[in-house]
């Protein structure tokens, strides 16, 4: 395929999701290195790209003002003329769903990819790249994407650059936290948008006194009520109470404390990739979703996936009403992080 200079990639949500999706924006300017590469995110996910200098130009889909007639009546004309401000030499949709078909539908390009499972339409916009990692992790699908408009991937990157400011303030918040930062500590994302992707709360609490039992210090994040419900509920019922940063920190703060932490405990959920990515000791405790697809990148085997015959359903409920991780001990969680050391 002959030089591109203009590229746009429409990966709107979640967090965990855009992470995985990173890699193309290093794959496209390692191939491209003077392309203008352009993103389309929902404003949850603008913070993770706006930490990775391989994108030109980001812009927002605000999805909740498109809701009402009034808001797609102010908002529709002036998104399109957004999109439409230049002609894009490819675009690659990794959403695979109707909102990002419509946005991949109006930008002016004659090549328009999409993943190999597109869905609600999505493939008669974007063709579906079945590329070699169809069965693979997500990241490779993704990737599979870049490679067919040329990209060579001779390695996967995630490219986040943690702005010096935003370091400077996550010890900050540490320390006032209580926090002796030449301590080691590790974290413990305690939430997940599925409810069967979170781990039990007591569950949580006694692995919290293990590793402080370990001389290690335990660190609680995650944002929004159900988390901070959850936190409270670990702090209750726990020994020694953790430092609880839950909904204290951005994604850049949470970057440092990712990258300095000796280890991330959680479950399939954006701060677990995000630890991934950023190539820290990760533990994944996984139920709905399988390790294979979903794991953490390049860190498959501390996933510790439900010994149940239904694992995998991607179901965000459970039909059969059962605590999905509940089977995952934490004598089990203890042993893996224990092989690796």
């Amino acid at each position: 395929m002959d030089e591109l200079k203009n590229i746009l990639v429409v990966k709107l949500s979640a967090i965990g999701d855009v992470i995985h999706a990173l890699p193309v924006s290093y794959a496209i300017k390692e191939t491209f290195p003077d392309a203008n590469l352009t993103w389309v995110v929902e404003p949850p996910a603008y913070e993770i790209l706006d930490m990775n200098p391989y994108i030109d130009r980001i812009i927002l889909f605000n999805k909740k003002e498109f809701r009402s007639l009034g808001g797609f009546a102010k908002r529709f004309f002036p998104f399109k003329r957004e999109i439409q401000e230049q002609q894009y030499d490819a675009v690659l949709d990794l959403q695979g769903l109707f909102k990002s078909a419509a946005i991949a539908f109006f930008a002016k390009s004659n090549i328009k990819l999409g993943t190999c499972n597109m869905r609600e339409m999505s493939g008669r916009i974007s063709k579906p790249v079945v590329g070699a990692n169809a069965e693979g992790h997500i990241v490779e699908r993704y990737l599979d994407t870049a490679r067919a408009i040329g990209c060579k991937v001779r390695e996967v990157v995630f490219p986040i650059k943690i702005p010096q400011n935003e370091v400077e303030k996550a010890k900050i918040i540490m320390q006032r936290a209580g926090m002796n930062l030449d301590n080691p500590y590790v974290i413990l994302a305690v939430g997940a948008n599925w409810p069967n992707k979170r781990w039990q709360t007591d569950s949580f609490a006694l692995l919290s006194d293990w590793f402080y039992d370990m001389g290690v210090v335990p660190v609680l994040v995650g944002n929004g009520v159900v988390d901070e419900q959850r936190a409270k509920e670990i702090e209750s019922i726990i020994e020694v109470p953790p430092i609880n940063l839950v909904g204290q920190t951005n994604w850049a703060q949470l970057a440092h404390m990712i990258k300095n932490a000796r280890l991330v405990v959680g479950g399939d959920t954006g701060v677990v990739h995000f630890s991934a990515a950023l190539d820290t000791r990760t533990v994944m405790l996984m139920g709905p979703t399988d390790a294979n697809r979903n794991g953490p990148y390049g860190q498959i085997e501390n996933a510790i996936e439900v010994d149940r015959n239904c694992r995998g359903c991607w179901k965000r409920v459970c039909p059969k009403n059962k605590d999905c991780l509940k089977k995952i001990s934490v004598r089990q969680v203890e042993q893996k992080i224990v092989s690796m050391q």
